[in-house]
């Protein structure tokens, strides 16, 4: 009897211990930050010590679907994801558009999250374009921007900054080359994950990374 007791105290033992383990795991869990970045000296407490910057999204200014000039104050403490697309894409985007509405739906009313959306066709993407499409897709309120602006201005972030392909390239069907990739974007504005927004499985990669990110702020 005294051996069986044994045995059961051992086996609890190593059972929390394994879940403990496990959980401690968990909450490690933390995503790269993507992008360049340098490496700079500075002075700490009279010692010099070597840190790492790394590349973060720039200020930026555009229109969104409302009419409105929002700039990256409107994701400020938040975390978000971005693409690129354009409403009269007969490839893609309407795949992208209906994963993104995955994303959309799952975290939809989340404070610490949003979504934007920028057009690489402004000049038929105008705020009136952009404010019927998203209703089309039933998008509500402010979470989910659509956004126009300056032709360059787009292409420029888009390339430099989320790192994905975006230009003009007549040879292309509906004019415009892009890829279909979701980037993730952490509250400093570091590139966390980049997601192939043309499968389901880039997608739920996508809704999981998210939780990731978030439980990271809350430890």
């Amino acid at each position: 009897m005294r051996q069986v007791k044994k045995a059961v105290h051992i086996y609890t033992f190593v059972l929390t211990a394994l879940i403990s383990s496990l959980i401690g795991c968990k909450d490690e869990r933390k995503l790269p930050i993507l992008g360049e970045r340098d490496v700079v000296k500075k002075t700490v407490d009279g010692k010099e010590v070597v840190d790492t910057v790394y590349n973060a999204i720039p200020d930026f200014t555009f229109v969104n679907q409302q009419g409105d000039t929002v700039s990256e104050k409107i994701v400020e403490g938040k975390i978000y994801v971005a693409d690129f697309f354009f409403t009269t894409c007969p490839t893609i985007c309407p795949i992208m558009k209906r994963q993104m509405v995955k994303v959309y739906n799952q975290y939809k009313g989340n404070p610490d999250v949003m979504i934007l959306s920028h057009s690489i066709d402004p000049d038929h993407d105008t705020p009136q374009v952009l404010k019927k499409f998203a209703t089309d897709l039933g998008v509500e309120g402010n979470q989910w921007q659509f956004l126009t602006g300056e032709k360059e201005k787009i292409y420029e972030i888009g390339q430099q900054h989320y790192m994905t392909t975006v230009k003009e390239d007549k040879t292309a069907d509906g004019g415009y080359l892009h890829s279909g990739a979701f980037v993730l974007i952490d509250k400093e504005k570091h590139v966390r994950g980049m997601y192939d927004g043309t499968t389901e499985e880039g997608t739920q990669k996508l809704i999981a990374d998210i939780k990731i990110l978030l439980d990271e702020y809350k430890q």
